[in-house]
């Protein structure tokens, strides 16, 4: 695996530098302040990391596979983040593993609320992020991106 030193930065102009999603980034980093390098999320995220999602979304991926695929599908996340709170952080003995509970709060496509809630298991190795393993409440997606009849 390839490690991005502190200097090395990625590029701010890819479209997962998304505003909407800033609330989301800000509150991971709070999460794992002091274990990972870099000043953004994608900073922290090494260029191999793994990411499970254990969702039960009909078309949603539920594995994605290095830092650029990752940041490609976040390009298109469509949810308009407004805050994110109620962290909790827990972590193993070794510092390896940190496990993150929050919610992010915004509008989804429909004009709809969005809040919804996440456990985020995180392996770090070499201050990035090499394996994120994801957890949420699926049914408060359904909720906000389906159109009422």
């Amino acid at each position: 695996m390839e490690r991005t030193t502190k200097t090395e930065k990625v590029n701010r102009n890819h479209p997962a530098f998304n505003k909407n999603s800033e609330p989301f980034y800000s509150i991971v980093m709070e999460g794992l302040k002091g274990k990972v390098e870099g000043d953004h999320f994608w900073d922290a995220v090494a260029e191999n990391a793994v990411f499970e999602f254990l969702y039960n979304i009909p078309g949603f991926t539920n594995k994605i596979v290095g830092r650029k695929s990752y940041m490609d599908w976040f390009a298109g996340y469509s949810m308009v983040l407004h805050s994110a709170d109620h962290l909790k952080v827990y972590e193993t003995t070794d510092g390896n593993i940190v496990i993150l509970e929050y919610q992010v709060h915004g509008v989804a496509p429909t004009g709809k609320p969005y809040n919804n809630s996440f456990c985020s298991i995180i392996t770090i190795k070499d201050r990035r992020i090499i394996h994120w393993r994801d957890y949420m409440d699926s049914l408060a997606v359904m909720l906000a991106v389906t159109a009422d009849k």
